[in-house]
């Protein structure tokens, strides 16, 4: 009977029951071309951009914390493990004990003290018939591999997030360099009303317009001051660094590259996405829990065995006559725990659906994640494409309403428009580019990061084919992976 139990409670495979799509909707090109490396960032082509990220994945504190969790899941999946394994203990004793003379009975009335040695060995090991020691060992390994998981998904996040607020300091830069400009020539339209005022030409009216106009550039400057520092202050914090001590030479966006991205097959993202791959293990860990479950209903068994020496006299102690020992044998079969088995086995089946409907819902968003990323790009790129026409021309229409104001042949309400309309347009187009940036960010943050090119499977048939390697991120050494992964 025992053959066809121990088959009962192998480990079930649920599978995911979602089907990838063939190919993104938005996405162009061949699927295989390109890929994004694994160090993606170095595409913008910034070495400032580098260091700090790379100087992040070292020094954050976030990812530290990580790897610290990775720590703390191996030491979990070892003390699981060893419940797979005898427990051996030596035991040592020595006692010297008197009876007292008034309270002692008829047969030790009145003996002197007694000494008594020993040394011993004991061991005791439960035969896991079952699988139930093994399931847990192994939903301990599997939230091993879990946390390693989530250090890479903590590592993608810093990444993005370095890459995301150096793009907000470079933009608060670019920002207060064009509004500083604009200064300059909403300034230098207002000496030219006044010199017109100054000869009756333009109304009091006039000067006060421009010099609002003026004003008003003035007062965008200290927002972006504060963006500039406040951001510089965030990035310092994910570097690991005092804001003190971060300094941003590049000036401008300008200088930065914009690196193509081939976002592959649908179906590649299920083993490349961190996320998705960690609620895989959870899901695994929850399997093993419910064989686990299952098996407590089933009776365990135990064997214990103790011998060594034991003697009054020191000197007789390893002596043969001094030995001793004991074997025994238990079984142990619940009967009647309240439901408290019961229960236990719902709820790990509970915990088991759950973490299902988590790893499907983790695989869909994966896929709507790419799917959004790469429609941002597309509209980011088309809309920069349309801001920089919106400011040549309007940068055109105001050096001739310059040039005619200079003249006398223009009215002012026309070159107050003009410069308006080049002032937004310039600022638009500087966020047009910070939103092309962060959305090609996103779009490597949605494809899980870097990609590696898989090794060929030389596995015989029969044998488990070998583990799909996890993307790991330069600078960040994690402990030694522990049990074995899902294929």
């Amino acid at each position: 009977m025992a053959l066809p139990l121990v088959g009962c409670l192998s480990n079930e495979i649920i599978p995911a029951a979602i089907d990838p799509p063939n190919a993104y909707r938005a996405a162009s090109g061949k699927p295989d071309a390109a890929l994004p490396s694994v160090v993606w960032w170095r595409g913008f082509r910034s070495k400032e951009l580098t260091d700090l990220v790379e100087e992040s994945l070292t020094s954050n504190f976030d990812v530290a914390a990580a790897v610290a969790r990775i720590v703390q899941a191996d030491a979990t999946s070892r003390i699981a493990g060893a419940a797979l394994l005898p427990a051996l203990d030596f035991n040592g004793s020595a006692q010297r004990a008197g009876s007292s003379q008034t309270t002692g009975n008829s047969g030790n009335f009145g003996r002197g003290a007694q000494s008594t040695y020993g040394i011993s060995l004991s061991a005791s090991y439960e035969i896991d018939f079952w699988g139930k020691n093994r399931a847990t060992l192994r939903a301990a390994e599997e939230l091993a591999v879990a946390s390693r998981f989530d250090r890479e998904v903590v590592s993608l996040t810093t990444v993005t997030t370095v890459a995301n607020t150096y793009f907000l300091v470079l933009q608060a830069k670019d920002r207060l360099d064009i509004a500083r400009k604009n200064i300059e020539a909403a300034d230098r339209v207002y000496k030219l009303i006044l010199q017109r005022f100054d000869v009756g030409t333009a109304s009091a009216l006039d000067v006060a317009q421009q010099k609002s106009l003026v004003d008003q550039q003035r007062a965008t400057v200290p927002p972006l001051e504060q963006s500039l520092r406040q951001n510089i202050a965030t990035l310092a914090v994910l570097i690991g660094r005092p804001p003190e001590s971060v300094r941003i030479r590049v000036t401008s966006m300008s200088v930065l590259a914009i690196p193509p991205v081939t976002p592959g097959l649908p179906s590649d993202l299920i083993g490349q996405r961190p996320d998705i791959r960690e609620a895989e293990a959870n899901l695994a860990s929850a399997n093993a829990n419910v064989h686990n479950a299952r098996a407590q209903f089933f009776p365990s068994i135990t064997l214990t065995a103790e011998g060594g020496y034991q003697t009054a006299v020191l000197k007789n102690l390893v002596r043969p006559e001094s030995t001793f020992f004991n074997l025994a044998g238990g079984l142990l079969q619940p009967v009647l725990e309240g439901g408290r088995i019961q229960g236990n086995f719902d709820l790990q089946k509970g915990k088991q659906d759950e973490l299902l409907q988590v790893y499907r819902k983790s695989i869909v968003n994966g896929f709507a994640d790419v799917e959004r990323a790469l429609v941002g790009v597309q509209q980011a790129k088309r809309l920069v494409e349309l801001d920089q026409a919106v400011v040549e021309s309007s940068r055109k229409a105001f050096e001739l309403a310059e040039t005619r104001l200079r003249e006398g042949t223009v009215d002012l309400v026309t070159v107050l428009q003009t410069q308006t309309t080049l002032f937004q347009a310039q600022d638009a187009l500087v966020v047009a580019q910070f939103n092309r940036l962060t959305a090609v960010v996103t779009l490597f943050q949605a494809l899980g990061g870097g990609w590696q090119k898989p090794k060929p499977d030389t596995s015989k048939v029969g044998e488990a084919p070998p583990r799909i390697e996890e993307v790991t991120f330069p600078g960040v050494q994690p402990p030694r992976p522990v049990g074995q992964g899902r294929h």
